[in-house]
């Protein structure tokens, strides 16, 4: 087998995560959200109008705001997002390169900020490789979020004179891998911490519109809730879906998670245990929004115990997940 067959044989693999600040300041923050925000995969707005909106309303404020938070929950590595995310691609490498030798390449990438798809996918075929996989480290489908990476990759392609052979995982919301990732998580965290009376699953918001144009993530997180529950053998007392991060005055998917954890403690809940099994890996809103606010908000209600139980993270179990989903596209 000659050297260009046995390259074009090797799989590059792009674990694919939302993006970070590269510091916690507001100019950093200033220009990540402006990236961000001005995906129309991101926000569904005519552009000239979300232009004014995001530029003299939106950017100026938010990112002073937002800094703060990002400051909050930084390290001394840097963003936790970007950190997990490399931990668990290393951990993803290494498990591979036992099991495959030099057939499979990983490397991560950032929707947003760095490091950015483009560069990722044109220095892993600098390496040799001209067959990829990319995976977006989104359980659950949404154009917003995995729909957003499939158009930076396509971006990316445009500019090669040889588009190579690419695979794309769109979500893997029922994988039982993924369900028994998240399972055993929370299980872990019980026997370690105790168990609280009650579990809320919280996932990402969407506005409600993206729900009736046909995106199948709020199925989907249903779906995934489900699962979760049912592996835990949960009665349906004892959990519920809801969603975070409401962002505007549109009407966004529902029950919104702020305002069930008001509720709570007037229904006689006042230990509850959160997990949000849609982030592959803890961020600044697993960290601040929801493990820190949303905390605040049940003990003002009345709530008596609060816990966040973290992301998979860079957790055998994740590896195992990631192992499984790149492993059945290598052949």
């Amino acid at each position: 087998m000659t050297t260009e067959s046995q390259s074009n044989h090797r799989l590059g693999v792009l674990l694919v995560n939302l993006g970070t600040p590269e510091a916690a300041t507001p100019t950093a923050v200033k220009r990540y959200l402006g990236q961000f925000l001005s995906d129309s995969r991101v926000v569904e707005i005519p552009k000239p109008v979300w232009w004014l909106i995001l530029n003299l309303f939106i950017l100026p404020f938010r990112s002073h705001k937002s800094a703060h938070a990002y400051a909050s929950i930084w390290t001394e590595q840097g963003s936790p997002l970007m950190v997990l995310t490399r931990n668990l691609t290393q951990a993803v490498a290494e498990r591979l390169a036992e099991r495959s030798g030099d057939r499979v390449q990983v490397d991560m990438a950032m929707c947003y900020g760095e490091p950015a798809i483009p560069a990722r996918m044109a220095q892993l075929r600098q390496q040799g490789i001209n067959r990829f996989l990319i995976v977006p480290l989104y359980p659950q489908y949404s154009s917003a979020s995995t729909g957003a990476v499939f158009d930076a990759m396509a971006r990316a392609l445009l500019r090669w004179r040889h588009v190579p052979e690419v695979h794309y995982l769109d979500h893997y919301h029922d994988h039982p891998a993924y369900i028994g990732a998240i399972s055993r998580q929370i299980q872990t965290f019980w026997h370690a911490q105790g168990r609280g009376r009650f579990l809320l699953l919280s996932f990402h918001g969407l506005p409600e519109k993206s729900r009736t144009q046909g995106d199948p993530y709020y199925e989907q997180c249903l779906t995934s809730a489900r699962l979760i529950a049912e592996a835990l053998a949960l009665t349906e007392n004892e959990w519920q879906v809801c969603f975070q991060s409401r962002f505007g005055p549109a009407r966004w998917l529902q029950p919104y998670c702020i305002d069930v954890l008001r509720e709570m403690p007037g229904r006689g809940i006042d230990e509850v245990d959160l997990v949000c099994p849609g982030f592959a890996v803890d961020c600044l809103e697993t960290l601040e929004e929801i493990a820190i606010a949303n905390r605040d908000e049940f003990l003002a209600a009345g709530g008596r115990q609060y816990r966040y139980i973290p992301a998979l993270n860079d957790a055998p179990a994740h590896v195992d997940l990631m192992e499984q989903l790149i492993m059945a596209r290598l052949g």
